[in-house]
């Protein structure tokens, strides 16, 4: 993942957890911008680096198109110059506000995907996504979006949840269908305030940090996440599976079959995930831009010796090893494997550090889950559709009403 413009944004969207990472470059005469230099060493070294056949460059940030067409123009004679002949994408996570005609038609003829960060209809939206002036985002977005349609250019989206919209999950998930979005990826806030943190540094600790720090008040309550979760869950099941497709439902379905999940957040292991940093600094994740978590520049190492260095491999280990008694021998562990590091910030009833903030959301909604995802791992095993869940759902739906209806009339209690 490539910062182009570091931690930048047009947005100051109170929840953020990237915007305080300008505090790490203070002095910074490029003001957080990669140059040509970086971005050819970066370019050139991660294809180099890939060994998947189709190599996914993704462009994040901060804001991204803060950078002008240019920079991006560059970056692709730079992929062809490098990539000998392999096949090339390009993803790029935006808030939207700053598309136009232009940007769409420069998206639209390199075929990139874009990902918008919209958090659902303009009430969820703007509780905390605004301007520095508090002004909202809405209105710019959804123009973005459309934008995006008109120039027929591919997106999804990605939507934080919160302490507030959480309590919102079928105006959330119907508001997303409705402006188009066929994948969707719900990430839940989980923040803590570091105590020792000193004016002008991180104010925001790790996820592994082992001094407390009080949740910061946007992270989404445990419970209101699983609702969230399972709210959303029951209508795509009963009508929209294989239709509009949630990254969460996806992983939980891959690891019920046993195949690796697409991403990493609900794999046993991780670290393949790093970050460049606008002047080459590598971080061992988006979540983890932390001076501890620092594994150098790529102007003086190859990413691929940075990536695969001693210290790196052992964080990836750590999503597994460092998980807490209680979680090894959790009934859901197949599914969750203690998702993601970032927010193991909680205590086990046994008192061991490590375990999920989100674990009592996760369980009741795995709880919920889980029959339908055997159902459609089956299906899927014998070759047939996983969408065959909807007619299986339905149907036990509307045998569980008639048995309700028939213990009404007849005054049985159930």
């Amino acid at each position: 993942m490539a910062k182009p413009a570091g931690s930048r944004c047009n947005l100051d969207c109170t929840y953020c957890y990237y915007l305080e990472k300008e505090r790490l470059y203070p002095d910074d005469s490029q003001r957080w911008s990669m140059d040509e230099r970086a971005l050819e060493t970066f370019i050139n070294q991660y294809i180099y680096t890939s060994t998947h056949p189709v190599v996914e460059f993704i462009w994040h940030g901060g804001e991204p198109l803060l950078r002008d067409q240019g920079f991006f123009t560059k970056a692709i004679a730079l992929q062809q110059k490098h990539g000998k002949g392999r096949q090339i994408r390009n993803t790029l996570q935006t808030n939207g506000t700053l598309l136009d005609d232009d940007w769409c038609r420069f998206f639209h003829d390199h075929q990139f995907l874009i990902g918008i960060s919209v958090d659902g209809p303009a009430l969820c939206h703007d509780h905390y996504r605004r301007y520095r002036s508090r002004k909202s985002s809405f209105g710019e977005t959804m123009r973005g979006i459309e934008l995006l349609h008109k120039h027929r250019v591919a997106f999804n989206t990605l939507s934080v949840v919160n302490d507030y919209n959480a309590k919102y999950p079928l105006e959330v998930y119907r508001f997303l269908k409705n402006i188009g979005s066929r994948y969707m990826q719900f990430t839940p806030i989980v923040e803590r305030i570091d105590p020792e943190a000193k004016p002008g540094g991180l104010q925001l600790l790790a996820g592994t940090a082992s001094r407390p720090g009080a949740v910061g008040a946007t992270t989404v309550d445990p419970l209101d996440y699983g609702r969230f979760l399972i709210a959303i869950f029951d209508e795509w099941v009963k009508q929209d599976v294989g239709e509009y497709f949630v990254v969460t439902f996806d992983c939980l379905l891959a690891n019920t079959l046993g195949v690796p999940p697409p991403v990493c957040i609900y794999a046993p292991t991780c670290g393949h995930a790093g970050v460049v940093e606008f002047n080459g600094d590598v971080y061992s994740c988006d979540h983890f831009v932390f001076p501890d978590y620092y594994l150098g520049n790529i102007r003086e190492k190859n990413l691929r010796t940075l990536m695969e260095s001693p210290f790196q491999q052992q964080f990836g280990l750590n999503k597994r090893d460092a998980l807490p008694e209680y979680c090894r021998y959790c009934e859901f562990l197949d599914l969750c494997n203690g998702e993601c590091p970032k927010n193991r910030i909680s205590i086990t009833p046994n008192g061991e550090p490590g375990l999920n903030w989100l674990c009592p959301g996760f369980k009741l909604f795995y709880r919920h889950v889980r029959p339908y995802l055997y159902f459609m791992a089956n299906e899927l095993r014998h070759n047939r559709p996983a969408s065959n869940v909807q007619s299986w759902t339905n149907r036990f739906f509307g045998l569980f009403y008639l048995s309700m209806t028939s213990l009404s009339v007849t005054g049985a209690s159930p």
